[in-house]
C-alpha cells in the first residue's frame, strides 16, 4: 500500500536540552548532586549518546566528543587516583579539553579538588551520584533519546480509545471535536485537541504528547472552549500515549460516485508515514446518520485483532472461497 502522508522534511524539529533542563528531570531518580560548574547549566545536549571517557584520560582527546555527557565509574576513578599529582593534572586536563556538556561521578566516588577546579574554571557542570556507572549510562541514555526524540506537529484530535492511541483527523468543521466529545463521555481518554506533538521516541515507536498550553482543553464549536479534567474528571483526559492508529474522516464527496465501490472487506485503505514510521489509517465515509462514535470503537478493536493475527476480512474470504470450492465438488 503506498503512503498516504507523508510529513515534510522542513516540518520535522529536534530539540536540544541544555544540562541544566536535564538535571531537573532526573536528579531526583539518580540522586543527583551538583558539586561545580553551575555557571555551565546552559550548555546543549545534541546527542543522546553517554559517554565513558576512559581513553581521552590516556590522552586520546579526539575519543572526547563536544556537546555529550562523559560518566567516569569505578575503574576510571581508580585509574586517577593511582596516577602522581603531574599525571593526574595532565588526566584532568585532557578530559576537560574539549566543549564536553557534563561530567557524571558515578558510585559516589571521591571527587579530586583538581578535578573540581577544572569544572569551575571551564564552567563545565561536575555531577555526582551514588547510582553504579552502568544504571547511570542506562537511564541517562533513555531519557536524552526521549528528550532528542524528533518531533513534529499533526493537527486533529488524539485519543485513548480502549486502551489504544487514536489520531482523529478531517477537514475543518467534520466533526472531529463533537465526534471526541462523544467518545469521552463513552468513557475514553483525550489526549490533544487540534495540535499533537509527535516524538520518534524509536525507530518504530511514535508517542503523541499534548502542547503543555492545550493541556485538558478542547474547543467544540457552539460551546467554545471546554475544560475536559472539570467537566468529566481526572480519568477522562492523558498527557501521552504512543500513536498507533489514524481515523481520518472522509466527507462523502471525496467518493462521489464511488460510494458503492468503497473497500467494504478491508478498513484498512493506507498507512501514513510520519517520522519514518507508517502509522495504519482507517478513511471513514461521513454520511448522515452514521454513528461515528460506534465505528471509530470498531475500527479500534479490529485493528487490535489485527494486532493479535486476526483477520476478518481473511477469514470471511477464506470462508467464502470454501464455500465456492465445496460447491464445485
Amino acid at each position: 500500500m503506498q503512503p498516504l502522508m507523508v510529513i515534510p522534511e522542513h516540518q520535522i524539529t529536534q530539540h536540544p536540552i541544555t544540562v541544566e533542563a536535564l538535571f531537573r528531570q532526573v536528579s531526583e531518580r539518580l540522586q543527583l548532586s551538583w558539586i561545580a560548574g553551575q555557571a555551565g547549566g546552559g550548555k546543549l545536549l545534541t546527542s543522546d549518546t553517554v559517554q565513558k571517557p576512559t581513553l581521552a584520560l590516556f590522552g586520546h582527546t579526539n575519543f572526547v566528543h563536544p556537546n555529550r555527557l562523559q560518566v567516569l565509574g569505578c575503574a576510571e576513578m581508580d585509574y586517577l587516583r593511582n596516577l602522581s599529582p603531574e599525571n593526574l593534572k595532565a588526566a584532568v586536563e585532557n578530559l576537560f579539553c574539549n566543549e564536553i556538556a557534563a561530567v557524571i561521578i558515578a558510585n559516589g566516588e571521591i571527587v579530586p579538588s583538581i578535578m573540581i577546579d577544572r569544572a569551575e574554571h571551564n564552567a563545565t557542570p561536575l555531577l555526582t551520584s551514588p547510582e553504579p556507572g552502568p544504571q547511570l549510562m542506562r537511564v541517562l541514555s533513555h531519557m536524552m533519546t526521549l528528550a532528542l526524540a524528533p518531533s513534529t506537529i499533526l493537527h486533529g484530535v488524539f485519543l485513548e480509545v480502549s486502551g489504544l492511541g487514536v489520531l482523529i483527523t478531517g477537514e475543518p468543521s467534520a466533526g472531529k471535536s463533537e465526534l471526541a466529545l462523544e467518545l469521552i463521555t463513552r468513557g475514553h481518554r483525550l489526549i490533544a485537541d487540534d495540535a499533537l506533538e509527535v516524538f520518534a521516541v524509536s525507530p518504530d515507536t511514535l508517542e503523541g504528547r499534548c502542547p503543555n498550553l492545550l493541556l485538558d482543553f478542547m474547543e467544540v464549536r457552539g460551546l467554545g472552549v471546554l475544560n475536559v479534567r472539570r467537566l468529566f474528571g481526572d480519568a477522562a483526559v492523558k498527557q501521552k500515549k504512543n500513536l498507533k492508529l489514524i481515523v481520518h474522516l472522509a466527507p462523502v464527496h471525496e467518493f462521489a460516485d464511488k460510494w458503492q465501490e468503497v473497500d467494504r472487506l478491508n478498513m484498512l485503505a493506507s498507512n501514513s508515514n510520519i517520522l519514518g514510521v507508517d502509522i495504519p489509517e482507517v478513511r471513514i465515509p461521513v454520511a448522515v446518520g452514521r454513528n461515528l462514535a460506534v465505528l471509530v470503537e470498531v475500527a479500534v478493536r479490529n485493528h487490535i485483532l489485527r494486532l493479535r493475527g486476526f483477520n476478518s476480512a481473511q477469514e470471511f474470504a477464506e470462508r467464502h472461497r470454501a464455500a465456492i470450492q465445496a460447491g464445485d465438488e
